[in-house]
C-alpha cells in the first residue's frame, strides 16, 4: 500500500481505480484491459505532469515521505559489507547516527549517516534521526579513524535537525556541530555527502562539509525547516509553503547557489516509489564520486574543500 501526499490525491483515485479493476478482472471473465490500460496512462501521466512542477514546500513533503529509504536501506544496497562501530567513547551511542567500515563495490569507505526509522519503535530507537551531542562525536571518532587509514568518508544526510532538547544543550550540542564541522573540513581523506531527504540545518551540515555534495532530486536541504521559519517570520506555521518558496530548499536551487555540487534523478514519483531504482542511482554517482575524489592529493582536498565552503554566502 503507498502511503500518498495531500497534493496526490487526484494520483491516489485514479491508481485506486485500476487496482479495483485489476481485482475485478482476475475474478471475472469481463474483459477490461482496454479500461485498464486507458486509466494507468492517465495515471502515469499526472504522476509525471505533478512530479515536473513540485512546489518547494511539496518537495519537502516527498522529502520527509515516510516510504522513502532510510540509511539502513542505502547500507544493504550499496555496501559490499558494513561494520558498525559503536560509541562516542565519552558518553554514550546514539541511534540517530550510525556510522562504520564498509565497501561500496570494493571501494573501502567509512560510511556515516542519519537512521530515523521506519515504524514507530524504530523512530523512537533513532529519535528520528536527530542527533545528540554524542552522536556527532561518534561522527568525529570515525572521521578521525578514516583520516588516519586513508579511508575516504562518505555520509549520508537525512534529519529534521539536531535534537534542541534540554538534555543535547546540557551536553554541548552547539560545541559538538562545529567541532564535527570543523573536523570534515580538515581530513586528509576524501568526503562525499550525500543529501537524501531532509537536510536540516546544522544537524546536517556536521557531516556534510564534503568535498563533493550530492543531493536528490526531491531532498530539501536548508538552515531551518519552513515551519520553523514561518514561525518566526509569520508567527504562524500555516506560512511553511510561502517560507519554502523563499528559502530556496530545492537541489535545483542550492545547485545554482553552488552549495550542492550534483543532483541525483529519482524515478518517477519520488525514491519512495522505487526504493531500488533510488538506492541504485546513488551507488553510481557515489562510485564515480569517489573516483573522481580519489586523484586528488591531501592538499588538494583540502584546499577544494575549504575554498567551496568560503565561497558560499
Amino acid at each position: 500500500m503507498l502511503n500518498y501526499l495531500d497534493f496526490e490525491k487526484p494520483i491516489a483515485e485514479l491508481e485506486t481505480k485500476v487496482a479495483e479493476l485489476r481485482e475485478t478482472a482476475s475474478s471475472t471473465d469481463i474483459d477490461i484491459d482496454a479500461e485498464v490500460g486507458r486509466l494507468e496512462a492517465k495515471a502515469n501521466k499526472l504522476l509525471r505532469d505533478t512530479y515536473a512542477k513540485l512546489t518547494p514546500w511539496q518537495k519537502a513533503q516527498v522529502a520527509r515521505h515516510p516510504d522513502r529509504p532510510h540509511f539502513k536501506d542505502y547500507v544493504a544496497g550499496i555496501a559490499d559489507d558494513f561494520l558498525p562501530l559503536a560509541g562516542d567513547r565519552a558518553f554514550a551511542d546514539d541511534p540517530a547516527i550510525i556510522g562504520g567500515l564498509a565497501r561500496i563495490d570494493g571501494r573501502r569507505v567509512m560510511l556515516i549517516g542519519h537512521e530515523k526509522g521506519d515504524d514507530t519503535a524504530s523512530r523512537l530507537k533513532h529519535n528520528f534521526g536527530m542527533a545528540k551531542p554524542e552522536g556527532y562525536r561518534k561522527a568525529i571518532r570515525l572521521m578521525r579513524l578514516a583520516d588516519q587509514f586513508g579511508i575516504p568518508v562518505v555520509s549520508l544526510v537525512d534529519t529534521p535537525g539536531a535534537f534542541p532538547g534540554v538534555q543535547a544543550e546540557e551536553r554541548g550540542q552547539a560545541e559538538a556541530i562545529a567541532r564535527s564541522t570543523e573536523e570534515c573540513l580538515n581530513l586528509e581523506v576524501p568526503i562525499i555527502a550525500a543529501v537524501v531527504g531532509e537536510g536540516g540545518s546544522g544537524g546536517a551540515v556536521a557531516i556534510a562539509t564534503a568535498n563533493r555534495v550530492l543531493m536528490f532530486e526531491h531532498a530539501v536541504y536548508s538552515v531551518i525547516s519552513p515551519e520553523g521559519c514561518a514561525s518566526i517570520l509569520w508567527r504562524t506555521a500555516d506560512k511553511a509553503a510561502e517560507a519554502a518558496e523563499a528559502m530556496k530548499i530545492t537541489a535545483a536551487d542550492l545547485q545554482s547557489l553552488g552549495v550542492v555540487d550534483r543532483i541525483i534523478d529519482e524515478p518517477l514519483g519520488g525514491a519512495q516509489r522505487d526504493p531500488e531504482a533510488a538506492i541504485g542511482a546513488l551507488k553510481g554517482a557515489l562510485i564515480e564520486e569517489l573516483d573522481g575524489c580519489g586523484k586528488l592529493g591531501p592538499a588538494e582536498l583540502l584546499k577544494q574543500r575549504r575554498a567551496k565552503f568560503l565561497a558560499i554566502g
